[in-house]
């Protein structure tokens, strides 16, 4: 079979994507998942009595377990296929990629297959950012003068 007619056969078989309503669905979830955030920060600046960074990072510890407990129950997937990108952008979409890539290599053991396979996925993510970080910051300091 020529290229351009498996090409076109495939173009006409492919599903095609509805982008307005899964940039709503999205957009939808990523805000809900924001007001749980915001929820999560008040519930626990008022039941430990504590500051709103300390709160902060309760909520973003809540949330990591979550998504990796969700992961684990393995019903994450199903739920991401509903919300898209509104819980994949997040930080549960980070623990997702690091349970994930654990859960799948757990049968190696402990250092060949979860340690070494854990930040599989997640490596890629913290290096972009560091590296990021880096130089955002140092163009920062160039235009704002040291």
């Amino acid at each position: 079979m020529e290229k351009n007619k498996y090409k076109n056969l495939v173009n006409k078989h492919t599903p095609k994507e509805n982008v307005i309503y899964n940039g709503l669905i999205a957009f939808t979830i990523g805000g809900l998942m924001g007001v749980l955030g915001q929820a999560l920060i008040d519930i626990y600046m008022y039941i430990f009595n504590i500051s709103t960074s300390d709160a902060a990072m309760l909520m973003i510890v809540t949330l990591v377990f979550l998504g990796c407990f969700f992961t684990c129950l393995g019903f994450f997937d199903k739920l991401v296929h509903f919300a898209r990108c509104g819980l994949i952008i997040p930080i549960t979409g980070f623990a997702h990629a690091m349970m994930s890539a654990t859960l799948e290599y757990r049968k190696e053991g402990l250092v060949t297959g979860i340690g070494a396979n854990m930040f599989k996925l997640a490596g890629s993510v913290i290096i972009f950012g560091v590296v990021s970080s880096y130089l955002f910051g140092l163009l920062r300091l160039i235009i704002m003068g040291g």
